[in-house]
């Protein structure tokens, strides 16, 4: 009987060994932006429940894709295809480029869908008195450096040059647009698509006749180059996920009324479980 014991004994440590093997660790790369932040605690919880710990690191775009590059970083959840693509092909030998999960991303400018009236950006030049603050017809931006800054800069060199754009931080500019929508006041502010500011109010998307302001861009997930060989099961769920401007938009408003992106993104997820279920089940096959 010792040599069943002995082969007993060798079969329980093999199976400890496997499931040490098994126990997954992720390092997802992560930004300020409202729906980075979303979406990386949503997969940091969702990836839990597969037993795959994630550690979400966060870090600044340029340094963000050398962490890929260098392997310290195994996933950045948010790459804006075509405005991103140069960061994709500066490093194509190191990063790899996944499946879109949300489509027609957009840069815009906003207005509340009360403000009658205005229905593109070049409706601004003839309504200059409403849109004046501080004695100067406004655009309510969220300071320099950001993309949608300089596209701001450009449509009203472009469309109404008498404006300023006066921004400072995106918190600053959604203070502004609430304070006014409260007093139901003419506003116009820089926006993007997807953002949980368009689950919170009524919101105009300006047309853009010049074409000045990004759109039709996908977002898609970007992984260290041989994540998916090393970890087929995270990359077949990510693969399968995509969400709605309304399902992204929800999950953003959940974490700002929540006050906390781990209360608000479980609180989602609780919501959303039929939805959620449909990406996790893309790994059974594995």
């Amino acid at each position: 009987m010792q040599p069943i014991k002995i082969a007993l004994i060798g079969a329980v440590f093999c199976s400890a060994a496997a499931q040490v093997a098994a126990a997954d660790s992720v390092t997802i790369g992560t930004n300020n932006w409202a729906e980075n932040v979303a979406v990386s605690n949503m997969w940091q919880q969702l990836l839990a429940e597969k037993n795959i710990d994630v550690e979400l690191s966060e870090i600044s775009k340029p340094l963000l894709f050398g962490g890929l590059a260098s392997g310290d970083i195994d996933l950045f959840l948010e790459v804006w295809i075509p405005s991103d693509q140069t960061y994709v092909d500066r490093y194509s030998q190191d990063v790899e480029l996944h499946e879109t999960w949300y489509d027609n991303a957009r840069d815009t400018l906003v207005v509340p869908s009360y403000v009658e009236g205005i229905e593109s950006v070049a409706d601004l030049a003839e309504r200059e008195e409403d849109f004046t603050y501080q004695g100067q017809p406004t655009i309510f931006g969220i300071g320099p450096g950001a993309t949608i800054s300089d596209e701001t800069d450009a449509a009203i060199e472009h469309y109404m040059p008498s404006y300023r754009q006066l921004g400072s931080s995106e918190s600053a500019m959604l203070t502004q647009l609430r304070s006014a929508i409260d007093e139901q006041a003419p506003i116009a502010v820089t926006l993007w698509q997807p953002h949980w500011a368009f689950a919170e109010w009524d919101l105009k998307i300006l047309d853009d006749p010049a074409g000045i302001f990004a759109s039709n861009q996908q977002i898609k997930w970007v992984s260290r180059s041989g994540f998916a060989d090393d970890e087929p099961q995270v990359a077949k769920m990510l693969d399968a996920w995509h969400m709605t401007p309304e399902q992204l938009s929800t999950l953003m408003l959940a974490i700002e009324n929540a006050g906390d992106a781990d209360e608000g993104a479980a609180q989602w997820i609780d919501d959303n479980r039929e939805l959620v279920e449909g990406w996790l089940a893309a790994d059974d096959n594995g």
